[in-house]
């Protein structure tokens, strides 16, 4: 559209474009939007006493996930209400991180239960979502985790696996990480001849998004 309207700058820079600018489709953006649930008007503008509501649960919700003396059902519960807020709310999410959250949410990925297993890595996706968090969430150890979930985790642990993969490949720094950390790639490609179509299709937007990294 911004070519289209007979612009030959880059919207971002401010630099001219060429005569015929090469523009290469993001699909592992496009995935990573596809898989969002967007905010609709009336849940963005809803009273600030709802925002204030949300704020403060998230804070018990996080003193659950994050206390030794907490059992796996009470982590399970805080893991499934914190998905569920910081899917929607930009500062919930910047709240988690700061919290310390993420160290406990990293133990409940190596956890054997399949299912809190699942919902520590989708509550890490949707903190992936700040690019803030992309860079700290690799030198947390991520990785190491995500990678040990493509080999042994269930399908729909694995599928989520590979899109937060994606999501953290947004920066590019993050893409020679990944890419050198050992098995990363390998695992993925493993996905993509072995997996079912969600895997496979994650998987792959993941392999694309890394890709345009060209040690990778």
């Amino acid at each position: 559209q911004w070519i289209d309207s007979g612009n030959r700058t880059c919207p971002i820079t401010k630099l001219p474009l060429s005569e015929n600018p090469s523009l290469i489709p993001n699909h592992a953006l496009r995935s990573l939007i596809s898989n969002f649930a967007h905010v609709s008007p009336k849940e963005s503008s809803r009273p600030r006493t709802q925002q204030e509501h949300s704020q403060s649960q998230s804070q018990a919700l996080i003193s659950t996930l994050i206390s030794r003396s907490s059992s796996n059902a009470s982590k399970l519960e805080s893991l499934t209400r914190l998905v569920r807020l910081t899917k929607r709310d930009s500062l919930i999410r910047r709240k988690v991180t700061e919290s310390g959250a993420v160290r406990a949410a990293l133990d409940c990925v190596d956890s054997c239960n399949q299912v809190l297993q699942e919902k520590s890595l989708s509550l890490l996706l949707n903190l992936s979502l700040e690019d803030d968090n992309k860079v700290g969430l690799v030198a947390d150890g991520v990785i190491r985790r995500i990678v040990a979930v493509l080999r042994v985790g269930s399908p729909d642990c694995k599928a989520i696996a590979a899109t937060l993969l994606t999501s953290l490949a947004v920066v590019e720094v993050n893409k020679a990480t990944i890419g050198s950390f050992p098995d990363a790639i390998s695992a993925l490609v493993y996905l993509l001849r072995v997996g079912n179509d969600r895997e496979r299709k994650e998987s792959a937007t993941a392999l694309y998004a890394l890709c345009s990294f060209p040690d990778n």
